[in-house]
């Protein structure tokens, strides 16, 4: 490898070492994105390409990029691998034209044996950097050259990129990553303590599991957290310390379960659970199907899967489109309103009963 090829690795691919799949937590949310992830590894340009990764900031879609790359790297050090973010390729692109060096950035790209572009969602309007990208995709796809993608959400929901863009997200696997459910979370947080050598008892893990629900990020931190605090203060961490440093009465609202959303929804449309939960496909019961699917997915931690096992063991891809669908009809006003009450009187304390 040319020193200028060197230097150009070390301006737009900064993938961090530490992250591979071994560290890599698994759990209910993650296990699809990150199977296909380690089959792209294992066999780049064979399998799921593109490959797509989505899910909201925390999450680890860039852990799964960098452990692509690691793995590949050191495996088969003989293929060209390139991690970029969206950002610093649109940044790459520009200083090429300003320096006449367009074709030489264009190379860099285009001979990869993998491309791993993050956070293609911050191409937002930016139309010129969308129309590269667009056509480096489409030659390394002709060559069979593995790219894979990540986005705080799915192609579908692009809509400020280009559609051909968008359009040619879909061709491969699309994959999402949703927020660690409570075994997930506790599983990362004894990982990540017993990484960096930190003592605390399982029972704290428990309740900083409980408290903390949105994402990976957020849960490494409040772990630095505690025990930097219990470090500097000559403390051991303890339930007063986590009650100080993340108060029980902070959290965003009242936990739910998927049983009371079945309920209340079944009782305001006048159907029953029986029903959600079955097969019957008659408008009024399917629509109550998917906004308690809806619901289910905004107002708890479940992932899709355990969404789909509590109704009627559907699978998680079913799930998936139910919750596409209510999200689509709220763009009409008084649909959204109704969903807004229901949540409301969930928040507040759902009106039924179970038994």
């Amino acid at each position: 490898m040319s020193a200028t090829q060197t230097e150009r690795d070390r301006e737009l691919s900064t993938p961090r070492a530490e992250y591979s799949f071994a560290r890599f937590v698994k759990g209910e949310g993650n296990i699809l994105a990150c199977s296909a992830a380690q089959a792209v590894a294992d066999g780049p340009g064979q399998a799921y390409n593109p490959l797509f990764i989505h899910g909201a900031i925390g999450l680890g879609k860039t852990h799964l990029l960098h452990a692509i790359h690691n793995q590949i790297r050191e495996a088969q050090p003989w293929e060209n691998v390139v991690y970029v973010t969206s950002e610093r390729f649109a940044i790459g692109l520009v200083n090429s034209i300003r320096n006449n060096k367009t074709e030489q950035f264009r190379q860099h790209f285009r001979q990869a044996d993998v491309l791993l572009i993050d956070d293609v969602h911050f191409l937002k309007d930016k139309k010129g950097t969308q129309e590269e990208l667009f056509h480096t995709f489409n030659e390394l796809h002709e060559n069979g050259k593995q790219v894979v993608f990540s986005s705080d959400r799915p192609p579908e929901e692009l809509s400020s990129l280009q559609e051909r863009l968008v359009s040619r997200f879909r061709w491969g696997l699309v994959a999402d990553i949703q927020p660690p459910d409570y075994e997930t979370r506790l599983a990362i947080l004894r990982t990540k303590a017993r990484e960096n050598g930190f003592e605390i008892d399982d029972g704290l893990f428990e309740l900083i599991a409980r408290r903390i629900t949105t994402s990976v990020r957020a849960l490494e931190g409040a772990l630095i957290r505690v025990t930097a605090y219990a470090d500097l203060q000559g403390r051991t961490p303890s339930v007063d310390l986590i009650d100080s440093l993340i108060p029980a009465d902070s959290l965003a609202s009242p936990e739910l379960d998927i049983d009371t959303i079945k309920h209340e929804v079944a009782e305001r449309y006048g159907v029953t659970v029986d029903e959600i939960e079955g097969t019957k496909r008659a408008k009024r019961i399917s629509q109550a199907r998917h906004i308690a699917i809806y619901l289910a997915r905004e107002l708890t931690d479940s992932s899709f899967p355990t969404i789909g096992r509590a109704f009627g063991r559907r699978d998680h891809t079913t799930v998936m489109h139910a919750h596409r669908k209510v999200t689509d009809m709220m763009k009409a006003p008084l649909f959204t309103h109704e969903i807004e009450s229901l949540k409301t009187t969930l928040l507040n304390g759902a009106s039924a009963t179970i038994d």
